[in-house]
């Protein structure tokens, strides 16, 4: 795989990776594996830098993938893509990484793989990170994966949200969803002392 042949923003993006993002990379390439040549050698260590340059390389794939171009390059930028995709499906706990892969899926109309997605957001994030899922997107779609995913949740965890003012009216949405849909008794009792605690208007 040639990368100077997808194009010029890819080539540039793909100069600015470090040396150990590009390992990461081929290791994926070769063994069809995400995480199988990371686990054979702290040479493919993973870490949050390596998930901000993957989610622009990924971008900047997509972005040529839809271009009119030769179709093997072409397909070079799809697997390469696909490559990108998959370790961060693997090892992101990141917002904004959680919306460009749904996103993607989205517009692919790959709905299997919105739904693994709504699974690891379950089982690998953060509460204020499934939160920051909501604030940011305007897909109806994922903003409702988001609420779900924080309305499973325990009603303390919900909880820990409300003190965040950036956080608070999505906490309070998603126990009510949990009282309502998911019918939660703690939830409701949570929601009615807080409805108590509001204050109230007066001269």
């Amino acid at each position: 795989m040639q990368i100077k042949n997808l194009g010029p923003q890819v080539e540039r993006v793909w100069e600015g990776l470090r040396p150990t993002t590009k390992r990461l990379l081929a290791g994926a390439l070769k063994t069809g594996s995400p995480l199988a040549s990371q686990s054979q050698s702290p040479k493919y260590h993973y870490d949050a830098h390596a998930d901000w340059e993957l989610s622009r390389l990924l971008a900047a794939l997509d972005e040529r993938s839809k271009s009119k171009t030769d179709p093997t390059e072409k397909s070079d930028a799809v697997k390469l893509a696909e490559t990108c995709a998959s370790i961060l499906e693997d090892q992101s706990g990141s917002a904004e990484v959680f919306i460009q892969l749904a996103t993607r899926s989205i517009a692919q109309a790959d709905y299997n793989r919105l739904e693994k997605l709504a699974d690891i957001l379950f089982e690998r994030f953060s509460p204020p990170e499934i939160a920051e899922v909501v604030r940011q997107t305007d897909l109806p779609q994922i903003r409702a994966i988001a609420f779900e995913t924080l309305a499973m949740l325990p009603v303390d965890l919900i909880a820990q949200l409300l003190d965040d003012s950036l956080y608070a009216d999505i906490a309070v949405s998603s126990l009510e969803q949990k009282a309502f849909e998911f019918d939660s008794e703690e939830a409701r009792d949570l929601l009615e002392r807080l409805e108590n605690e509001l204050p109230t208007g007066g001269n």
